[in-house]
């Protein structure tokens, strides 16, 4: 089994690797109807397909090209509150990353993924250097979209009805913000 040893502090949050005890949790909040209904995984969402997307992430890091599930856990107990997202490309010309977001319910309301993406932006602007960061979101998602814009994200547009998501077609805004941008 690899052993990572990188982590992203917050004042309350500690951003980690996701690790094989996390599954039952990370189960849970993914397979709640209202955490998942503007994401794009299977509903129902399995205690196994949480395994192997652990699995999926070891040896993984923030700015490792691809996609990297990070755990969001409290400072205080080391409790999994949720997840974030990283999908870093374009490196050789400066790079480029996409974020996202996922809080267990009784974690949302509390501040608690403003200040998890705001240390991974920190990360991701300051010691990654990369140039720009966006986030693809369902507009229907009122409090992503909220939480983007006091991060200083801007709305760059939207597309139609521009993929198929749980039986029906689906609008995605697209939100971006430029390292120089960056106001933390």
């Amino acid at each position: 089994m690899v052993t990572d040893s990188w982590t992203i502090r917050s004042s309350r949050l500690l951003l980690r690797p996701l690790q094989q005890h996390d599954a039952p949790v990370l189960a849970r909040y993914r397979n709640d109807p209202q955490v998942a209904a503007f994401q794009a995984w299977p509903l129902p969402y399995t205690l196994e397909q949480a395994q192997a997307l652990i699995e999926a992430m070891q040896g993984r890091a923030p700015g490792d090209e691809g996609w990297v599930q990070i755990a969001v856990t409290l400072t205080s107990t080391g409790q999994l509150m949720g997840d974030v997202a990283l999908r870093t490309f374009d490196r050789g010309a400066g790079g480029q990353a996409e974020v996202g977001v996922t809080l267990s319910p009784e974690a949302q309301g509390q501040g608690y993924a403003q200040e998890a993406l705001t240390a991974l932006l920190g990360h991701v602007f300051g010691t990654l250097r990369l140039h720009r960061v966006s986030a693809s979101i369902d507009p229907r998602n009122e409090g992503v979209r909220r939480l983007l814009e006091r991060l200083g994200f801007r709305h760059e547009g939207t597309q139609l009805q521009s993929y198929w998501h749980r039986g029906t077609w689906t609008d995605d805004a697209i939100y971006a913000l430029l390292r120089e941008e960056w106001n933390t």
